[in-house]
């Protein structure tokens, strides 16, 4: 016997909301009892007010049927409201699994990866407390009306059936016929949405080389193929809407007609006033049918939504809980570690192996797709390795809870990024801002006194991705976020490429200074300015450990091989003259 799968986690989320589900299924069942408050009034009106010729009779009914829609609007608002409840509390389980998903596939640079799935989200969320949601709650009801046509007469109450089956047939061919363009729209758009964003992040090399013209037109090109889906999705649906009401105003008149007919036959139970009951109570019938069809684009785009969102969910499992470790004194080992991009493809790292102590200053150099930057990001534990591990104080750094480790780690990527805020939060980590520290992190890379020179200090905002401050400041002010609160491990990747010579020198300055305090550091550089400070050096070239140990060891190990090379270029070269010769 197979295993049962275990639900998806969206669907055990929902699951969980089943006691909303039932107070407003409760709700929409009484309110949608009550619609039937017209007719009983309009017979009692017939039966009882014009034979009586009573005011108070008619008054007395009046008021009925006037607490019957006051009633019944409370119930249709209380329902809303706790659908809306519902919503909020989806958002309260699952908020912060679905961020936390989105940021993993960034890191992992998955195809597709971005924001969309937070509007997947919201469109969940949001369906809900949607009217075609609460439509399908009253189908019950419909049941019980459809019960009462029987009982008038079963030739009504097969019209009604046979009408109810046309509509549904319309909802389908309405499925069938809208679904794919609405699909299609649906991705163009998220291309058309993402192509722009990253336009816009690129907005200076498109304007200083021209790229305008062409970009634009590109763009326009995805935007015009989502337009014209989505009206062709829209035309397809309007049609579908327009046959619904028809059916819905014409079922009304044929049961009428139908009614009367039955009545001149003597087959119509209840008498004259019945054949305009029957004529109502078809269109209640058919009400929550029309209300879906009418509103079946919500329905296609929340499904397409949730599909979306449980495939995130699906590839991006949920971290596990993890012991709690103490804090780390900047041991750090690298264990025969071979890395491969996210995805898969071939090998950027071949087993790479060392070690460093704590307060020890490693310096990584080799030429460009080296496999540098992702030695750096593995050791911060943003990459799983392909095999090997890397550790700090023999804990695994990808399986470490970054929340707990990161207050002890600083990270200087190649491709500066500051997010928008003031000077200090973005130091500070965006965490709580101790200014003691803010200051002391700021004056480690000699930046106190440019910061003291804005107008608002370290209040000063940054802008948008740091757009107003030059490349250098962005660099020391990320500079100054991975030093701040004294980490044990500092790994920095080309630090100095935006530096000026003063700001090489406050680099160098500040690896010496947490360096005495025990801190351990690894740098990847082009630049020799930062060997002057590194205890050991390590080579790397295509991914290979070319040389490591000691700084002085490699240097002289490298520049003999240097001169073998040139000795014997110079040999062959004199060889290849005297053979011409």
């Amino acid at each position: 016997m197979k295993p049962q799968k275990k639900p998806a986690e969206l669907q055990q989320a929902v699951r969980a909301l089943q006691p909303y589900f039932v107070r407003a299924a409760l709700f929409s069942v009484c309110a949608s009892l009550l619609v039937l408050a017209p007719g009983g009034y309009m017979l009692e009106v017939y039966g009882r007010v014009v034979n009586s010729r009573s005011h108070l009779t008619l008054a007395m009914l009046t008021l009925l049927v006037l607490a019957a829609y006051c009633l019944m609007e409370v119930l249709e608002w209380a329902r809303a409201e706790i659908m809306y409840q519902a919503g909020q509390e989806l958002d309260r389980k699952m908020r912060d699994r679905v961020f936390g998903a989105i940021f993993e596939s960034s890191l992992r640079r998955m195809p597709g990866a971005s924001v969309q799935p937070l509007n997947d989200f919201r469109s969940v969320r949001e369906f809900l407390y949607s009217p075609p949601l609460l439509a399908l709650m009253e189908a019950p009801v419909s049941l019980v009306i459809l019960g009462l046509m029987f009982a008038i007469s079963p030739v009504l109450g097969w019209s009604a059936v046979v009408g109810a089956m046309v509509q549904v047939f319309v909802g389908w061919l309405n499925e069938r016929n809208t679904q794919p363009p609405l699909v299609a729209a649906n991705r163009c758009s998220i291309a058309a949405q993402q192509y722009a964003q990253g336009s816009l992040r690129n907005a200076q090399v498109i304007e200083s080389m021209g790229m305008l013209r062409d970009v634009h037109r590109r763009w326009m090109g995805k935007q015009r193929e989502f337009l014209e889906l989505q009206a062709l999705a829209s035309d397809r649906a309007g049609t579908y809407h327009a046959v619904t009401r028809f059916l819905q105003v014409t079922m009304g008149s044929l049961l009428l007609g139908l009614g009367a007919w039955l009545l001149l036959n003597n087959q119509l139970n209840g008498g004259a006033g019945m054949m305009i009951v029957g004529s109502i109570l078809g269109g209640r019938v058919l009400a929550p049918l029309v209300q879906l069809v009418t509103q079946w684009r919500v329905v296609i785009n929340a499904r397409d939504a949730w599909q979306r969102l449980e495939s995130l969910l699906d590839a991006i499992a949920p971290k596990p809980d993890t012991m709690a470790l103490p804090p780390p004194k900047g041991l750090l080992q690298v264990e025969s570690l071979v890395a491969v991009p996210p995805g898969g493809g071939p090998a950027i790292l071949k087993n790479v192996a060392f070690s460093l102590a704590p307060g020890e200053v490693l310096a990584v150099a080799g030429p460009s797709a080296s496999g540098k930057t992702t030695l750096a990001r593995l050791m911060v534990g943003l990459w799983p390795a392909a095999s090997g591990k890397v550790r700090l104080d023999g804990a695994d750094m990808f399986t470490w809870d970054k929340s707990e480790l990161g207050p002890h780690i600083g990270y200087l990527p190649q491709d500066v990024e500051l997010l928008e805020g003031t000077v200090a939060e973005n130091i500070a980590r965006f965490g709580e801002v101790w200014p003691a520290k803010v200051k002391a992190a700021a004056l480690a890379v000699d930046l106190h006194a440019f910061i003291m020179s804005l107008p608002l200090g370290y209040d000063s905002p940054v802008g948008r991705e740091g757009g107003m401050l030059s490349g250098g400041q962005r660099q020391r002010i990320a500079l100054a976020r991975a030093l701040y609160g004294d980490p044990v491990l500092v790994v920095l990747d080309e630090p100095n490429s935006s530096l000026d010579e003063a700001g090489d020198a406050a680099l160098s300055s500040a690896i010496l200074d947490l360096k005495a305090r025990g801190t351990t550091f690894v740098v990847m550089t082009h630049r020799t300015s930062v060997l002057a400070v590194a205890d050991k050096l390590l080579v790397l070239n295509d991914g290979v450990m070319q040389a490591f140990g000691p700084r002085d060891e490699v240097l002289a190990a490298l520049n003999k091989a240097s001169a073998q090379a040139a000795a014997q270029a110079r040999k062959t070269q004199h060889g290849v003259v005297a053979e011409a010769a």
